[in-house]
Protein backbone atom coordinates (compact mmCIF):
# COMPACT_ATOMS: atom_id res chain seq x y z
CA UNK A 1 0.00 0.00 0.00
CA UNK A 2 1.33 3.44 -0.94
CA UNK A 3 2.31 5.53 2.06
CA UNK A 4 0.21 8.65 2.43
CA UNK A 5 2.46 11.67 2.04
CA UNK A 6 2.13 14.31 4.75
CA UNK A 7 2.64 17.92 3.70
CA UNK A 8 2.64 21.09 5.79
CA UNK A 9 1.72 24.04 3.57
CA UNK A 10 2.77 27.34 5.17
CA UNK A 11 1.33 30.56 3.79
CA UNK A 12 1.74 34.13 5.01
CA UNK A 13 -1.35 34.88 2.95
CA UNK A 14 -4.55 34.01 4.75
CA UNK A 15 -7.07 31.47 3.56
CA UNK A 16 -9.79 33.99 4.43
CA UNK A 17 -8.12 36.47 2.02
CA UNK A 18 -9.23 36.47 -1.61
CA UNK A 19 -5.72 35.43 -2.66
CA UNK A 20 -5.80 32.35 -0.43
CA UNK A 21 -9.16 31.36 -1.87
CA UNK A 22 -8.08 31.80 -5.49
CA UNK A 23 -4.38 30.86 -5.43
CA UNK A 24 -3.99 28.31 -2.62
CA UNK A 25 -7.14 26.35 -1.83
CA UNK A 26 -7.98 25.26 -5.43
CA UNK A 27 -4.52 23.67 -5.83
CA UNK A 28 -4.58 22.00 -2.44
CA UNK A 29 -8.09 20.67 -3.05
CA UNK A 30 -6.74 18.84 -6.11
CA UNK A 31 -3.67 17.56 -4.24
CA UNK A 32 -5.71 16.41 -1.24
CA UNK A 33 -7.59 14.07 -3.58
CA UNK A 34 -4.25 12.48 -4.61
CA UNK A 35 -3.64 10.47 -1.44
CA UNK A 36 -1.82 13.39 0.22
CA UNK A 37 -2.50 14.51 3.78
CA UNK A 38 -2.36 18.30 3.72
CA UNK A 39 -2.16 20.67 6.65
CA UNK A 40 -2.32 24.44 6.12
CA UNK A 41 -0.60 26.84 8.50
CA UNK A 42 -1.64 30.37 7.51
CA UNK A 43 -1.46 33.90 8.90
CA UNK A 44 -4.96 35.36 8.99
CA UNK A 45 -5.93 39.02 9.16
CA UNK A 46 -8.38 39.37 12.05
CA UNK A 47 -11.08 41.24 10.13
CA UNK A 48 -11.16 38.75 7.25
CA UNK A 49 -10.85 35.80 9.62
CA UNK A 50 -13.81 36.89 11.74
CA UNK A 51 -15.96 37.28 8.62
CA UNK A 52 -15.07 34.08 6.77
CA UNK A 53 -13.51 31.61 9.23
CA UNK A 54 -16.57 29.34 9.48
CA UNK A 55 -17.10 29.22 5.72
CA UNK A 56 -13.42 28.46 4.99
CA UNK A 57 -13.16 25.92 7.83
CA UNK A 58 -16.20 24.08 6.50
CA UNK A 59 -14.80 24.11 2.95
CA UNK A 60 -11.41 22.77 4.02
CA UNK A 61 -12.96 20.02 6.14
CA UNK A 62 -15.10 18.99 3.17
CA UNK A 63 -12.00 18.46 1.01
CA UNK A 64 -10.00 16.68 3.69
CA UNK A 65 -7.56 19.46 4.59
CA UNK A 66 -6.56 20.35 8.16
CA UNK A 67 -6.26 24.07 8.87
CA UNK A 68 -4.11 25.62 11.58
CA UNK A 69 -4.57 29.42 11.42
CA UNK A 70 -2.58 31.98 13.41
CA UNK A 71 -3.20 35.71 13.51
CA UNK A 72 -1.27 38.04 11.20
CA UNK A 73 0.43 40.91 13.05
CA UNK A 74 -0.07 44.23 11.29
CA UNK A 75 1.94 46.75 13.32
CA UNK A 76 4.55 48.02 14.04
CA UNK A 77 6.47 47.67 10.78
CA UNK A 78 9.39 45.20 10.74
CA UNK A 79 8.80 44.15 14.36
CA UNK A 80 5.40 42.72 13.43
CA UNK A 81 7.02 40.61 10.70
CA UNK A 82 9.65 39.31 13.12
CA UNK A 83 6.89 38.36 15.56
CA UNK A 84 5.05 36.48 12.80
CA UNK A 85 8.20 34.64 11.67
CA UNK A 86 8.78 33.41 15.23
CA UNK A 87 5.10 32.60 15.75
CA UNK A 88 4.87 30.55 12.55
CA UNK A 89 8.18 28.78 13.22
CA UNK A 90 7.03 27.76 16.72
CA UNK A 91 3.66 26.57 15.43
CA UNK A 92 5.26 24.60 12.57
CA UNK A 93 7.51 22.75 15.03
CA UNK A 94 4.55 21.87 17.26
CA UNK A 95 2.61 20.59 14.26
CA UNK A 96 5.54 18.55 12.95
CA UNK A 97 6.03 16.82 16.30
CA UNK A 98 2.37 15.86 16.21
CA UNK A 99 2.00 14.85 12.54
CA UNK A 100 5.55 14.04 11.35
CA UNK A 101 5.49 15.77 7.94
CA UNK A 102 7.43 14.56 4.90
CA UNK A 103 7.48 17.92 3.11
CA UNK A 104 7.12 21.52 4.19
CA UNK A 105 5.80 23.60 1.28
CA UNK A 106 6.58 27.28 1.97
CA UNK A 107 4.75 29.99 0.08
CA UNK A 108 7.13 32.95 -0.19
CA UNK A 109 9.92 34.20 2.07
CA UNK A 110 8.28 34.69 5.48
CA UNK A 111 7.13 31.06 5.44
CA UNK A 112 10.57 29.91 4.26
CA UNK A 113 12.13 30.69 7.66
CA UNK A 114 10.09 27.77 9.02
CA UNK A 115 11.02 25.61 6.03
CA UNK A 116 14.74 26.01 6.70
CA UNK A 117 14.17 25.35 10.41
CA UNK A 118 12.15 22.16 9.86
CA UNK A 119 14.68 20.84 7.38
CA UNK A 120 17.71 21.46 9.59
CA UNK A 121 16.05 20.38 12.84
CA UNK A 122 13.87 17.48 11.68
CA UNK A 123 15.15 16.67 8.15
CA UNK A 124 11.80 17.54 6.52
CA UNK A 125 12.05 18.11 2.75
CA UNK A 126 11.85 21.85 2.06
CA UNK A 127 9.95 23.12 -1.00
CA UNK A 128 10.58 26.84 -1.52
CA UNK A 129 7.65 28.30 -3.48
CA UNK A 130 9.26 31.71 -4.10
CA UNK A 131 6.32 33.60 -5.67
CA UNK A 132 8.76 36.41 -6.57
CA UNK A 133 11.81 38.29 -5.36
CA UNK A 134 10.26 39.47 -2.10
CA UNK A 135 12.99 41.88 -0.85
CA UNK A 136 13.18 43.57 -4.25
CA UNK A 137 9.39 43.80 -4.41
CA UNK A 138 9.38 45.69 -1.11
CA UNK A 139 11.99 48.13 -2.43
CA UNK A 140 10.48 48.52 -5.90
CA UNK A 141 7.06 49.12 -4.34
CA UNK A 142 8.49 51.87 -2.08
CA UNK A 143 7.54 49.82 0.98
CA UNK A 144 11.17 49.61 2.11
CA UNK A 145 12.62 52.99 1.03
CA UNK A 146 16.39 52.66 0.87
CA UNK A 147 16.84 56.22 2.06
CA UNK A 148 15.79 54.83 5.46
CA UNK A 149 18.72 53.09 7.18
CA UNK A 150 16.46 50.59 8.98
CA UNK A 151 14.85 49.45 5.74
CA UNK A 152 18.26 49.35 4.11
CA UNK A 153 19.42 46.86 6.73
CA UNK A 154 16.18 44.89 6.45
CA UNK A 155 16.63 44.63 2.69
CA UNK A 156 20.21 43.36 3.05
CA UNK A 157 19.10 40.87 5.69
CA UNK A 158 16.40 39.41 3.45
CA UNK A 159 18.71 39.27 0.43
CA UNK A 160 21.13 37.20 2.51
CA UNK A 161 18.26 35.00 3.66
CA UNK A 162 17.20 34.62 0.02
CA UNK A 163 20.58 32.98 -0.68
CA UNK A 164 20.06 30.70 2.31
CA UNK A 165 16.55 29.70 1.25
CA UNK A 166 17.71 28.89 -2.28
CA UNK A 167 20.79 26.99 -1.09
CA UNK A 168 18.82 24.98 1.50
CA UNK A 169 15.71 24.15 -0.55
CA UNK A 170 15.25 20.63 -1.89
CA UNK A 171 13.25 22.13 -4.74
CA UNK A 172 12.25 25.64 -5.89
CA UNK A 173 9.06 26.83 -7.56
CA UNK A 174 9.32 29.95 -9.73
CA UNK A 175 6.36 31.75 -11.27
CA UNK A 176 8.29 32.62 -14.43
CA UNK A 177 10.95 31.29 -16.76
CA UNK A 178 12.57 34.72 -16.60
CA UNK A 179 13.05 34.41 -12.83
CA UNK A 180 14.25 30.82 -13.19
CA UNK A 181 17.00 32.02 -15.51
CA UNK A 182 18.00 34.75 -13.04
CA UNK A 183 18.22 32.19 -10.20
CA UNK A 184 20.16 29.80 -12.39
CA UNK A 185 22.73 32.43 -13.38
CA UNK A 186 23.02 34.31 -10.09
CA UNK A 187 23.07 31.36 -7.71
CA UNK A 188 24.40 28.66 -10.03
CA UNK A 189 21.41 26.53 -9.07
CA UNK A 190 20.71 23.51 -11.24
CA UNK A 191 17.77 23.85 -13.63
CA UNK A 192 16.53 20.41 -12.61
CA UNK A 193 15.71 21.70 -9.12
CA UNK A 194 13.59 24.64 -10.31
CA UNK A 195 10.06 24.17 -11.64
CA UNK A 196 8.10 26.96 -13.32
CA UNK A 197 4.42 27.07 -12.35
CA UNK A 198 2.73 30.37 -13.30
CA UNK A 199 -0.26 31.81 -11.48
CA UNK A 200 -3.23 29.82 -12.73
CA UNK A 201 -6.99 30.25 -12.66
CA UNK A 202 -9.90 28.01 -11.82
CA UNK A 203 -11.25 27.65 -15.34
CA UNK A 204 -14.41 25.99 -14.08
CA UNK A 205 -15.19 29.35 -12.52
CA UNK A 206 -13.73 31.61 -15.24
CA UNK A 207 -15.62 30.20 -18.22
CA UNK A 208 -17.43 32.43 -20.70
CA UNK A 209 -19.62 29.51 -21.76
CA UNK A 210 -21.44 29.79 -18.43
CA UNK A 211 -22.52 33.40 -18.91
CA UNK A 212 -26.15 33.69 -20.00
CA UNK A 213 -27.69 36.46 -22.08
CA UNK A 214 -30.08 37.26 -19.24
CA UNK A 215 -27.16 37.80 -16.83
CA UNK A 216 -25.45 40.10 -19.34
CA UNK A 217 -28.67 42.06 -19.85
CA UNK A 218 -29.12 42.52 -16.10
CA UNK A 219 -25.50 43.60 -15.65
CA UNK A 220 -25.81 46.14 -18.45
CA UNK A 221 -28.83 47.62 -16.73
CA UNK A 222 -26.98 47.76 -13.42
CA UNK A 223 -23.82 49.31 -14.85
CA UNK A 224 -25.28 51.59 -17.48
CA UNK A 225 -23.28 49.86 -20.20
CA UNK A 226 -25.21 49.46 -23.44
CA UNK A 227 -24.77 46.78 -26.10
CA UNK A 228 -23.32 49.39 -28.45
CA UNK A 229 -20.61 50.52 -26.00
CA UNK A 230 -17.02 49.43 -26.53
CA UNK A 231 -15.84 48.22 -23.13
CA UNK A 232 -12.24 48.28 -21.95
CA UNK A 233 -11.89 46.57 -18.57
CA UNK A 234 -9.40 46.37 -15.76
CA UNK A 235 -9.52 43.66 -13.10
CA UNK A 236 -7.82 43.80 -9.71
CA UNK A 237 -6.21 46.05 -7.16
CA UNK A 238 -5.06 49.61 -7.78
CA UNK A 239 -1.75 51.08 -6.68
CA UNK A 240 1.80 49.88 -5.83
CA UNK A 241 2.36 47.85 -9.00
CA UNK A 242 -0.63 48.68 -11.16
CA UNK A 243 -0.29 51.90 -13.13
CA UNK A 244 -3.74 53.47 -13.01
CA UNK A 245 -2.61 56.84 -14.42
CA UNK A 246 -1.13 55.20 -17.50
CA UNK A 247 -4.19 52.99 -17.99
CA UNK A 248 -6.51 55.98 -17.82
CA UNK A 249 -4.25 57.83 -20.26
CA UNK A 250 -4.64 54.88 -22.62
CA UNK A 251 -8.41 55.04 -22.16
CA UNK A 252 -8.33 58.75 -22.97
CA UNK A 253 -6.68 57.91 -26.29
CA UNK A 254 -9.23 55.15 -26.87
CA UNK A 255 -12.09 57.57 -26.18
CA UNK A 256 -10.63 60.01 -28.70
CA UNK A 257 -11.03 57.38 -31.44
CA UNK A 258 -14.09 55.56 -30.07
CA UNK A 259 -16.70 57.88 -28.63
CA UNK A 260 -18.72 54.88 -27.41
CA UNK A 261 -15.86 53.62 -25.22
CA UNK A 262 -16.40 52.87 -21.52
CA UNK A 263 -13.80 51.86 -18.94
CA UNK A 264 -15.07 49.16 -16.56
CA UNK A 265 -12.81 48.83 -13.51
CA UNK A 266 -13.48 45.81 -11.30
CA UNK A 267 -11.79 46.45 -7.96
CA UNK A 268 -12.44 46.55 -4.23
CA UNK A 269 -10.00 49.42 -3.77
CA UNK A 270 -10.99 52.99 -2.95
CA UNK A 271 -12.73 54.51 -6.03
CA UNK A 272 -11.36 57.95 -5.10
CA UNK A 273 -7.92 56.85 -6.29
CA UNK A 274 -9.38 56.27 -9.75
CA UNK A 275 -11.51 59.42 -9.77
CA UNK A 276 -8.53 61.54 -8.72
CA UNK A 277 -6.46 60.06 -11.52
CA UNK A 278 -9.25 60.69 -14.05
CA UNK A 279 -9.56 64.31 -12.91
CA UNK A 280 -5.81 64.84 -13.26
CA UNK A 281 -5.77 63.35 -16.78
CA UNK A 282 -9.04 65.10 -17.72
CA UNK A 283 -11.21 62.08 -18.40
CA UNK A 284 -14.91 62.22 -17.61
CA UNK A 285 -15.89 59.92 -14.75
CA UNK A 286 -19.18 59.38 -16.60
CA UNK A 287 -17.23 57.04 -18.86
CA UNK A 288 -15.61 55.11 -15.99
CA UNK A 289 -17.65 52.43 -14.23
CA UNK A 290 -16.17 51.10 -10.99
CA UNK A 291 -17.55 47.88 -9.54
CA UNK A 292 -16.50 46.07 -6.39
CA UNK A 293 -17.31 42.39 -6.76
CA UNK A 294 -16.89 39.22 -4.79
CA UNK A 295 -15.30 36.26 -6.52
CA UNK A 296 -18.61 34.77 -7.68
CA UNK A 297 -19.57 37.90 -9.66
CA UNK A 298 -16.18 38.64 -11.26
CA UNK A 299 -16.61 36.38 -14.35
CA UNK A 300 -19.98 37.98 -15.08
CA UNK A 301 -18.49 41.47 -15.01
CA UNK A 302 -15.47 40.47 -17.09
CA UNK A 303 -17.83 39.16 -19.75
CA UNK A 304 -19.06 42.71 -20.41
CA UNK A 305 -15.67 43.70 -21.82
CA UNK A 306 -14.31 43.50 -25.35
CA UNK A 307 -10.69 43.77 -24.25
CA UNK A 308 -8.91 44.07 -20.90
CA UNK A 309 -5.88 46.12 -19.94
CA UNK A 310 -3.21 45.89 -17.26
CA UNK A 311 -0.07 47.97 -16.95
CA UNK A 312 2.43 46.82 -14.31
CA UNK A 313 5.56 48.70 -13.22
CA UNK A 314 8.37 47.16 -15.30
CA UNK A 315 10.84 46.94 -12.41
CA UNK A 316 13.34 44.17 -11.60
CA UNK A 317 11.18 42.37 -9.05
CA UNK A 318 8.33 42.05 -11.56
CA UNK A 319 10.50 39.75 -13.70
CA UNK A 320 9.30 37.10 -11.27
CA UNK A 321 5.66 38.16 -11.50
CA UNK A 322 2.88 36.13 -13.10
CA UNK A 323 -0.39 38.11 -13.17
CA UNK A 324 -3.30 35.88 -12.15
CA UNK A 325 -5.62 38.20 -14.05
CA UNK A 326 -4.08 37.03 -17.34
CA UNK A 327 -5.21 33.45 -16.72
CA UNK A 328 -8.66 34.59 -15.60
CA UNK A 329 -9.17 36.84 -18.62
CA UNK A 330 -8.07 34.15 -21.07
CA UNK A 331 -10.47 31.71 -19.43
CA UNK A 332 -13.21 34.25 -20.23
CA UNK A 333 -11.98 34.53 -23.83
CA UNK A 334 -10.93 38.18 -23.44
CA UNK A 335 -7.81 39.47 -25.28
CA UNK A 336 -5.40 41.73 -23.40
CA UNK A 337 -3.41 44.94 -23.73
CA UNK A 338 -0.41 44.93 -21.39
CA UNK A 339 3.16 46.15 -21.10
CA UNK A 340 6.44 44.37 -21.69
CA UNK A 341 9.25 43.61 -19.20
CA UNK A 342 6.98 41.87 -16.70
CA UNK A 343 7.53 38.18 -15.99
CA UNK A 344 6.95 36.04 -19.07
CA UNK A 345 4.47 38.45 -20.66
CA UNK A 346 6.92 39.16 -23.49
CA UNK A 347 7.01 35.44 -24.24
CA UNK A 348 3.34 34.49 -23.89
CA UNK A 349 1.49 37.42 -25.50
CA UNK A 350 3.17 37.32 -28.94
CA UNK A 351 3.77 33.55 -28.98
CA UNK A 352 0.11 32.70 -28.35
CA UNK A 353 -1.38 35.83 -29.92
CA UNK A 354 -3.15 36.99 -26.76
CA UNK A 355 -3.38 40.69 -27.61
CA UNK A 356 -1.04 43.70 -27.81
CA UNK A 357 2.14 44.59 -25.95
CA UNK A 358 3.18 48.17 -25.18
CA UNK A 359 6.88 48.74 -24.54
CA UNK A 360 6.73 52.45 -23.67
CA UNK A 361 4.05 54.46 -21.90
CA UNK A 362 3.39 57.35 -24.28
CA UNK A 363 0.65 58.66 -26.54
CA UNK A 364 2.34 57.40 -29.70
CA UNK A 365 2.29 53.80 -28.49
CA UNK A 366 -1.23 54.12 -27.11
CA UNK A 367 -2.56 55.44 -30.40
CA UNK A 368 -0.77 52.71 -32.34
CA UNK A 369 -2.66 50.07 -30.35
CA UNK A 370 -5.96 52.00 -30.36
CA UNK A 371 -5.91 52.16 -34.17
CA UNK A 372 -5.69 48.35 -34.23
CA UNK A 373 -8.02 47.66 -31.34
CA UNK A 374 -10.90 46.45 -33.50
CA UNK A 375 -8.67 43.52 -34.45
CA UNK A 376 -8.82 42.36 -30.84
CA UNK A 377 -12.59 42.14 -30.96
CA UNK A 378 -12.18 39.62 -33.78
CA UNK A 379 -10.00 37.33 -31.64
CA UNK A 380 -11.36 33.81 -31.25
CA UNK A 381 -12.52 33.40 -27.65
CA UNK A 382 -12.26 29.63 -27.89
CA UNK A 383 -8.60 29.85 -28.92
CA UNK A 384 -7.81 32.19 -26.04
CA UNK A 385 -9.50 29.82 -23.62
CA UNK A 386 -7.56 26.88 -25.08
CA UNK A 387 -4.31 28.72 -24.27
CA UNK A 388 -5.56 29.14 -20.69
CA UNK A 389 -6.43 25.44 -20.46
CA UNK A 390 -3.06 24.34 -21.78
CA UNK A 391 -0.88 26.72 -19.75
CA UNK A 392 -2.77 28.47 -16.95
CA UNK A 393 -5.37 26.12 -15.49
CA UNK A 394 -5.38 25.22 -11.80
CA UNK A 395 -5.50 21.53 -12.72
CA UNK A 396 -2.35 21.82 -14.82
CA UNK A 397 -0.62 23.79 -12.07
CA UNK A 398 -1.67 21.24 -9.47
CA UNK A 399 -0.35 18.42 -11.68
CA UNK A 400 3.02 20.18 -11.68
CA UNK A 401 2.95 20.49 -7.89
CA UNK A 402 2.03 16.82 -7.61
CA UNK A 403 5.05 15.87 -9.73
CA UNK A 404 7.29 17.89 -7.42
CA UNK A 405 5.77 16.27 -4.34
CA UNK A 406 6.22 12.85 -5.92
CA UNK A 407 9.89 13.48 -6.68
CA UNK A 408 10.47 14.77 -3.16
CA UNK A 409 8.71 12.10 -1.18
CA UNK A 410 6.22 9.72 -2.74
CA UNK A 411 7.59 6.19 -2.92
Amino acid sequence: MTKKLKVLYISYDGMTDSLGQSQVIPYLKYLSAKNIEIHILSAEKRENFDKAKDEIAELLISIGISWHPVYYTKKPAVISTIKDILKIKKKSAILHKKYNFDIVHCRSYISAFSGVYLKKKFHVKFLFDMRGFYPDERVDGDLWPQSNQVYKLVYRYFKNKEKSFIATADHIISLTYTAKEIIHKKFDYSDSFISVIPCCADLEHFDFHKISKSVLSELRNNTGISETDFVLSYLGSIGTWYMIDEMIMFFKMLKKHKQNAKFLIITKDNPEIIYNSAAKIIVSTDDIIIKAANRSLVPDLISLSHVSIFFIKPVFSKKASSPTKLAELLGMGIPVICNSNVGDIDKFVPEFNLGFLIDQFNERNYEKVVLQIDELVKFDSEKLRTVAEEHFSVNKGADEYYSVYKNLGIK
